[in-house]
C-alpha cells in the first residue's frame, strides 16, 4: 500500500488510526494530584459532587500531543518505507537471485551498486524471500538463504580484476537449477560472449531486470614509444560527444617513494572512441615510471603498468682499436658514450664477458673480425631480442667481412675498400643526408644542413638492399642499413662513430638517431615461442579497484598463458618476474574489445540513480517516544509536580539518555575492562550462534574451575574491529565464508606477531583430517595463505599445552581422533635431565589448528545444559569433559604463556638456595 513516495509493509495496522476520535475522550483525563488534609468534619463532605472535574480542564494542545504520539506509534509499526519498490504478489513470495558481473569494469560504480543491492536485501528480508547472490567472475553453487545472512557478506564483496569467462557460461547455467526465481542483474555494460545464453536461461526461471550505471567507462592501452615520446592511448565505451580527460604518470623519486611524475591532457573528439596523448620526459625520469592511470577512473582497465618497457637500457660499447692516449675526441667510443650516458647504463668488458649479462644493446665500433664463439653467442643473443649496432671504420673497410656472401651479423654485403674524397671511388664534394622515408625509424627527424659525409663503406647491390636501407645520402647510397634477426636486429652505420669520416657525431641528429634505435626502443613483448617452457612469478597484482597488492602467496604461471590468455582467477593482472626481465600483464590490450551490451527489448533496464528504499519505522517510533516524553513533562507541570528547576533537570536527563546501543558498553570498553574471548563472524548465523554458545560455555567452565572469570564472548568483524583486545580468537571454517581484505590480513598478522592466538577449527574431523581433503580444509588453506604462520607440527607429548592446568594427551571436541597442530618446537630444544619434557620456547603458539568442533562441545544454553550431544553414554560425557579441560588448558596457555616450562629451572634454583 503506497501514498505517493511512502509505502507500508503492514498497511492493516493503519486501521488503528480510526480509533483516534475515541482516544480523544479517553486521554482527556489528567489524574488530579492527591492532597492530604487533616479535617475532622470530612464526614460533612460525603455525597457532595464536584461539578468542575479535572478532565474538563485538560488543555487541547495536550490532547493533540497524545493523539500525535499514538498516531506515530501506529504508523511506525505499520512499516512505512520511503520510495518503495512496486512488485506484484507473486514476486513477493518467490526467491530472489542477485547476479553481479563483479568484473574489473564493475568497479567504476561499485559503492552505488552495493547500496542498491543492500536495499534489495532489506526489501527481501521484509518479504521473507529466500535470496542468493551469484558473481559471474567467480561463480559458486547457488545457496538461497535468508536475506539477512547476505547483508553481512556484502560488506566484504568486491569486484575482481578480471571478467567472467565465456567458456564458463554453461557451468553457470547448470548452477541455476530448476526452481523459479526473480533475477536482478547488475551489469558492467560490456558485451561479452555467452550473455545471450545466460539471459535466456535466467528468463526461463522468472522475470529479469537489469541494473546498469550511466557513467562513461574508459580504459588505457599499454604505453608505446614513438619518435622518442611516450604515446598513451585511451578508449571509451560510447562516443557521446567531446570529452577531456587527464592521464597521470606515476613513478619513483630518487628516494624510492611513489610520486605523481606528470599529467597528460587528452581530448576525445565528438565521434571518436579513442584519443592519444604524448608525454616527453628525460630518459632518467622515464626509466622511473611505474604506472599510468586515467584520473577519476578507479578500475584495473584504467591502469597500465610499466615493467621493462620504459626502463633504462643496458648498453655495451666495444671498440675495434684502443683509444689513442691524449686524443679523447678521436676515440671510437667518445661520442657514443656522450650520446648514451644520460639515458642508459654503460657496461664494460670483453664481448663474451658481457653477453651473460644480457644487455639490451651491443655497439661494435669498427670491429671487423669476430671469433666463432663470439659470432655464435652474439647471434643467439640477437635472435632473443637484442639490438646489435655496428659502425664502420678503417678496419672494417680493409677487411673481407661480408664481401663474398652475406653474414648473419651484417645487414648487407660490403664492397672492398671504401668511398672517400680522393679515393678510388671518390666524389667531388662531401655528401649530405637525404630526407628519411616514412618507413624509416628516423622519419620526422630534422636534418641539419651542416651534416656532411666525407667517407663511408659501400653496400653491394642486392635485391634486398632497398628494403634494408633506413637512411641514405642525397646520391642514393646507403648510410644506415638494418636487418631483422629473430626478435632482434642488426644495424650498420656505414660511417665511423667518431668524426673521422663525417661530422654526424658532432650533431644533435646523431643523438636522436641513436635514441630511436637503441635508447627509446621499447623492450619487445616476448612471443608465444619465446615464452614456451618459461615460468613467471607474480610479484604484485591489481585488485578490483586498480590498486597494486603483494602477490607473495600466488604460484608461478606458464609463460605462454601471459601471451595467449586473458586475466582470470589463476592469472591475475600485475607484474611478473621471469629469469631475466619483468613483464607487465595488464587488463587491457593495445586494441581492447569495448562494445556496449544490447539487452533484449523485453528486459527492463534501470540505472542506479533511482532512490533506494528507506525504512521510516524507526523515525516514527522515535518521534512517538519524544512526544510521550513531552507529554510526561506537560502532565507533571499541569498537576503542580514539576518545579522550574526540577523541569530543567528532567529535560536534561531525557536529552542525555543514550539509546539502547549506546547504553551498552562498546566492544573496546568491555574487552579492555575484562577478559573477553572472541570468535570470528562468518556470515553464517547458525554457526555464529554455536561459536557464541561455545565460548560462553568455556567461560562458565573457567569461572567455576579457575581464577579466570571471562565476560560474555564477542563476535568480531575482521574488517572493522580491533583485534589486539582479545587474547584468544576462535575461527570456525566454512567453505563459503568470504576471505578477509588485505587490510584485515595486515591486522591479523600484527595480532599474531604481538602475542595473539587464533584457534582454527575446520569442524570436519568426523569426515577428514586437517588438510585439503575436505571443503573446509581446502578453505582453511586459502584463508591462511596470506597469514604469517610459523612452521607447524602436531602437538608433541611434552608441549606446555598438555599441562598448563590439566594433564592431557588428547584434545577432543565434538569429534576426536585427529591431530591438533601448533607452532613447531625450535630445533635446539633439548631434553633436561630428570625432567619429563624438553626446554621449549617461551612464546605462546600463535595458531592452533584442528577439526574437532570444540565450540559445539563447549556450547551450553541459558540454563547451563549442553546444547549438542557428544558421543554416547559415559564415554561421550568423558569426551565432553576432556574437551572442557582442553579449553581450560588453552585459555591458561594464552594468559600465562609457557610458565610450566620454567619448572626446568627449579633444581638449579634449589641448589643455589642450598648453598
Amino acid at each position: 500500500m503506497t501514498f505517493g513516495a511512502i509505502g507500508f509493509s503492514s498497511p492493516v495496522l493503519l486501521l488503528a488510526l480510526a480509533i483516534l476520535p475515541i482516544l480523544w475522550f479517553v486521554l482527556r483525563a489528567i489524574p488530579p494530584a492527591p492532597v492530604r488534609r487533616r479535617f475532622p468534619g470530612v464526614a460533612l463532605l460525603l455525597g457532595l459532587r464536584d461539578e468542575d472535574s479535572s478532565s474538563d480542564r485538560t488543555p487541547w494542545w495536550l490532547l493533540l500531543l497524545r493523539m500525535l504520539a499514538i498516531a506515530a506509534i501506529i504508523i511506525g509499526f505499520a512499516g512505512p518505507v520511503l520510495n518503495p519498490h512496486q512488485k506484484d504478489t507473486d514476486q513477493r513470495s518467490e526467491p530472489l537471485l542477485i547476479v553481479m558481473d563483479a568484473s574489473w569494469a564493475s568497479a567504476i560504480e561499485w559503492p552505488t551498486k552495493r547500496a542498491v543491492v543492500d536495499s534489495l536485501l532489506d526489501e527481501a528480508g521484509r518479504d521473507a524471500r529466500p535470496t542468493a547472490i551469484l558473481q559471474l567472475s567467480a561463480p559458486e553453487p547457488l545457496a538461497f538463504r535468508a536475506a539477512s545472512d547476505w547483508s553481512g557478506r556484502l560488506v566484504g564483496m568486491a569486484p575482481n580484476p578480471w571478467a567472467a569467462d565465456p567458456e564458463a557460461t554453461k557451468d553457470i547455467i547448470t548452477l541455476l537449477g530448476d526452481e523459479p526465481f526473480e533475477t536482478r542483474w547488475f551489469s558492467d555494460g560490456l558485451a561479452r560472449e555467452g550473455r545471450d545464453d545466460l539471459m535466456a536461461a535466467l528468463q526461463s526461471h522468472g522475470p529479469v531486470m537489469i541494473h546498469q550505471g550511466n557513467r562513461q567507462l574508459m580504459v588505457l592501452s599499454p604505453p608505446v614509444i614513438a619518435d622518442g615520446e611516450i604515446v598513451l592511448t585511451a578508449h571509451r565505451l560510447t562516443a557521446d560527444g567531446a570529452a577531456d580527460i587527464t592521464i597521470q604518470a606515476h613513478g619513483r623519486d630518487p628516494n624510492g617513494e611513489l610520486r605523481l611524475t606528470a599529467s597528460v591532457p587528452v581530448s576525445f573528439a565528438e565521434e571518436k572512441l579513442s584519443a592519444e596523448g604524448l608525454l616527453s620526459l628525460p630518459a632518467e625520469l622515464r626509466a622511473r615510471l611505474t604506472r599510468f592511470q586515467i584520473a577519476g577512473q578507479s578500475h584495473p582497465g584504467a591502469v597500465s603498468l610499466v615493467a621493462d618497457t620504459l626502463k633504462q637500457r643496458e648498453i655495451a660499447l666495444i671498440a675495434g682499436r684502443e683509444d689513442r692516449e691524449g686524443l679523447e675526441l678521436l676515440s671510437p667510443l667518445h661520442y657514443l658514450e656522450q650520446a648514451f650516458l644520460p639515458a642508459a647504463q654503460m657496461l664494460e668488458g670483453g664481448l663474451l664477458d658481457i653477453l651473460p649479462a644480457n644487455p639490451d644493446v651491443i655497439v661494435l665500433a669498427d670491429v671487423a673480425i669476430l671469433t666463432v664463439a663470439e659470432e655464435e653467442a652474439l647471434l643467439e643473443w640477437a635472435k632473443n631480442g637484442g639490438t646489435l649496432l655496428r659502425f664502420a671504420g678503417p678496419r672494417l673497410a680493409a677487411s673481407d667481412t661480408a664481401r663474398n656472401a652475406e653474414t648473419h651479423l651484417m645487414p648487407v654485403r660490403l664492397r672492398a675498400g671504401g668511398r672517400m674524397i680522393g679515393g678510388a671511388m671518390s666524389w667531388g664534394d662531401p655528401k649530405t643526408l637525404a630526407p628519411f622515408a616514412e618507413d624509416s625509424p628516423f622519419f620526422g627527424l630534422a636534418i641539419p644542413d651542416e651534416v656532411t659525409i666525407t667517407a663511408q663503406v659501400m653496400a653491394q647491390p642486392d635485391p634486398t638492399l632497398a628494403e634494408r636501407v633506413i637512411a641514405q645520402l642525397t646520391d642514393g647510397t646507403p648510410l644506415v642499413t638494418r636487418k631483422r634477426l629473430g626478435a632482434g636486429q642488426v644495424v650498420l652505420f656505414h660511417v665511423t662513430a667518431n668524426a673521422e669520416w663525417s661530422n654526424l657525431p658532432l650533431s644533435g641528429l646523431f643523438v636522436q638517431m641513436l635514441d630511436r634505435l637503441a635508447t627509446s626502443s621499447a623492450a619487445t613483448t616476448p612471443d608465444l615461442v619465446q615464452m614456451q617452457g618459461t615460468t613467471w612469478q607474480p610479484v604484485q597484482v591489481l585488485d578490483g579497484f586498480g590498486h597494486l597488492t603483494q602477490a607473495t602467496t600466488l604460484p608461478g604461471v606458464d609463460g605462454t598463458r601471459l601471451i595467449s590468455e586473458p586475466p582470470g582467477p589463476t592469472l591475475q593482472p600485475g607484474l611478473y618476474d621471469g629469469s631475466d626481465r619483468r613483464l607487465a600483464f595488464n587488463v587491457t590490450t593495445a586494441e581492447p574489445d569495448l562494445r556496449p551490451v544490447n539487452w533484449p527489448e523485453s528486459v527492463p533496464v534501470m540505472d542506479l540513480s533511482p532512490p533506494v528504499e528507506q525504512p521510516l519505522g524507526g523515525v516514527f517510533l522515535s518521534l512517538a517516544l519524544l512526544l510521550l516524553m513531552l507529554d510526561i513533562l506537560a502532565s507533571l507541570a499541569l498537576t503542580g509536580r514539576l518545579m522550574p528547576t526540577r523541569a530543567i533537570g528532567v529535560v536534561l536527563t531525557l536529552l542525555l539518555i543514550p539509546d539502547l546501543g549506546q547504553a551498552q558498553q562498546s566492544k573496546a570498553q568491555l574487552a579492555t575492562s575484562e577478559v573477553v574471548l572472541a570468535y570470528v563472524l562468518t556470515g553464517d548465523a547458525q554457526l555464529d550462534r554455536v561459536s557464541d554458545a561455545g565460548l560462553r560455555g568455556l567461560g562458565s567452565t573457567l569461572f567455576f574451575r579457575t581464577s579466570v572469570e571471562p565476560a560474555n564472548p564477542i563476535g568480531i568483524n575482521l574488517e572493522a574491529d580491533e583485534l589486539s583486545f582479545y587474547p584468544l580468537i576462535y575461527w570456525p571454517i566454512t567453505p563459503d565464508q568470504p576471505a578477509p581484505s588485505d587490510q584485515a590480513y595486515s591486522r591479523l598478522n600484527e595480532y599474531l606477531r604481538t602475542g595473539g592466538l587464533i584457534l582454527f577449527d575446520t569442524r570436519d574431523a568426523n569426515i577428514a583430517g586437517f588438510g585439503n581433503s575436505s571443503p573446509n580444509g581446502a578453505k582453511l588453506q586459502r584463508l591462511a595463505a596470506p597469514l604469517d604462520i610459523p612452521p607447524l607440527e602436531p602437538v608433541p607429548h611434552d608441549h606446555v599445552l598438555t599441562r598448563t592446568f590439566y594433564l592431557l594427551q588428547d584434545f577432543p571436541g565434538r569429534f576426536t581422533g585427529q591431530p591438533v597442530w601448533v607452532e613447531a618446537s625450535p630445533p635446539d630444544a633439548e631434553q633436561i635431565e630428570g625432567m619429563p619434557f624438553r626446554n621449549l620456547n617461551d612464546g605462546v603458539t600463535p595458531v592452533i589448528i584442528g577439526g574437532n568442533d570444540w565450540a559445539a562441545a563447549w556450547a551450553i544454553n541459558e540454563s547451563g545444559a549442553p546444547l549438542y550431544p557428544v558421543g554416547r553414554g559415559y564415554s561421550g560425557e568423558r569426551q565432553r569433559e576432556l574437551a572442557n579441560r582442553f579449553g581450560v588448558n588453552l585459555v591458561m596457555h594464552v594468559l600465562t604463556g609457557n610458565y610450566k616450562s620454567d619448572q626446568v629451572h627449579v633444581p638449579a634454583l634449589l641448589g643455589r638456595l642450598g648453598q
